[in-house]
C-alpha cells in the first residue's frame, strides 16, 4: 500500500485547502450576485436593508430640548449553512504512473474536480434563487413575451429600455443604481445580434458586442454571462441561467456592515472550503481526498434586484 506519513499529510492539507478555497471557474457567475461573506456560525439572521437611511428625520432641537434618537433594526429572516462533502478518488494505479505515489499533482487534480462539481451545485442554487419571480415585488420584475422578447428583431423589442426600467426600479427602492447584469448564454447570443445593439455599436468601432460593450451601453459596471450547464438524471442538458436576466446592485460587505442594500450574499463558514486529511481505502485501492464546504446563498434584498423572465424566446 502507498504510504503517506502524518508529516506528509500535514504538509498536503494546507496546500489542498488553499487549492479548494482558490478554485475559480470562469463559467460561474453567481458570485457576482451572491458574493461570499465569511461567518463564524452555521446559523443566524440575514442582514436585510431597511429604509431608515432615506427617511427625513426632524433633527432640529430647541435649547435644552432632548436630542431625538434613531433606532435601527435589522430583523431579517434566518439562514442556516448547509454542509456539503465530496471525496476525490485517485486509484493507486494512476498514482503509480507518476514518479511519486503521493504526488501533489494527483491530489490537486482530485481537489479541482471535486471543487468544480461543488461550484456547479452552488451556481445552480444561486440561479434558482435569483430566477424565482415570486421573490420580487411587482415593480421589480417583468416577463417578456412575443415581439417584446429580445429575440424579436422586428423593432418592437427594446432591450436597452428594459434595462433602464430595471435600473430605475432598483434606484427608487434602494437609492442605489444597479451595477451588475447577469444573463443566460441564450440571452447573450440573441442580444449581440439585436438591431438596437448593433446600431449603437457603430459608435464604438467594434464589430461584435462583448460583455464590456454591453456594460457601457447599459450603464453598469459589469455584464456577466452564465455559460454553465447542468444535466438532469435523464442526461438532458440545460442552461443554469436559462433565458432570464437579473439586474442588481451588489457589493461585497462584511456581516457587520448592516444596512447595505446589497442584493445577496453567500454565507460561508470561516476557513471553508476545507480539504481534509487524505486517507487510503484498502478495498478500493485508492487515495481519497475529502473536501467539505459549509455555505448558503441568500437573497438579502430583493428590492436591490430586478428580474426579466423569458428575455428571449
Amino acid at each position: 500500500m502507498p504510504q503517506m506519513t502524518p508529516a506528509g499529510a500535514r504538509i498536503v492539507d494546507p496546500i489542498l485547502t488553499t487549492i479548494a478555497q482558490g478554485y475559480m471557474n470562469s463559467e460561474m457567475v453567481a458570485g457576482a450576485l451572491f458574493p461570499a461573506v465569511p461567518v463564524a456560525l452555521r446559523g443566524g439572521n440575514i442582514i436585510t436593508f431597511g429604509k431608515e437611511d432615506f427617511m427625513l428625520y426632524g433633527s432640529q432641537r430647541a435649547p435644552g430640548e432632548n436630542t431625538k434618537r434613531v433606532q435601527f433594526g435589522y430583523s431579517g429572516s434566518t439562514y442556516a449553512l448547509v454542509d456539503y462533502g465530496l471525496e476525490g478518488q485517485v486509484p493507486i494505479e494512476v498514482m503509480q504512473e507518476g514518479a511519486n505515489s503521493a504526488s501533489i499533482d494527483h491530489a490537486a487534480m482530485a481537489i479541482r474536480k471535486v471543487s468544480a462539481i461543488m461550484a456547479l451545485r452552488l451556481e445552480k442554487q444561486a440561479a434558482d434563487i435569483a430566477r424565482t419571480a415570486a421573490s420580487y415585488g411587482a415593480g421589480n420584475k417583468v416577463t417578456l413575451s412575443g415581439t417584446g422578447q429580445w429575440s424579436d428583431f422586428t423593432g418592437t423589442s427594446q432591450p436597452i429600455q428594459n434595462i433602464e426600467t430595471a435600473k430605475e426600479a432598483v434606484r427608487a427602492a434602494t437609492g442605489k443604481r444597479p451595477n451588475t447584469v447577469v444573463m443566460g448564454a441564450a440571452v447573450m447570443s440573441k442580444l449581440r445580434q439585436h438591431p438596437i445593439v448593433v446600431d449603437r455599436m457603430k459608435y464604438t468601432g467594434r464589430d461584435v458586442a462583448t460583455a464590456e460593450i454591453l456594460a457601457a451601453l447599459f450603464g453598469v459596471d459589469r455584464v456577466l454571462v452564465g455559460d454553465a450547464i447542468y444535466a438532469s438524471d435523464a442526461g438532458v442538458f440545460s442552461d443554469v441561467w436559462g433565458k432570464d436576466v437579473v439586474i442588481a446592485y451588489t457589493e461585497t460587505a462584511s456581516v457587520g456592515d448592516m444596512g447595505a442594500p446589497t442584493y445577496g450574499y453567500t454565507y460561508t463558514l470561516q476557513g471553508y472550503p476545507l480539504a481534509e486529511e487524505a486517507y487510503y481505502d484498502r478495498n478500493a485501492k485508492s487515495w481519497l481526498f475529502p473536501v467539505t464546504r459549509a455555505e448558503a446563498p441568500v437573497l438579502a434584498s430583493a428590492s436591490a434586484g430586478y428580474l426579466i423572465t423569458n428575455a428571449v424566446a
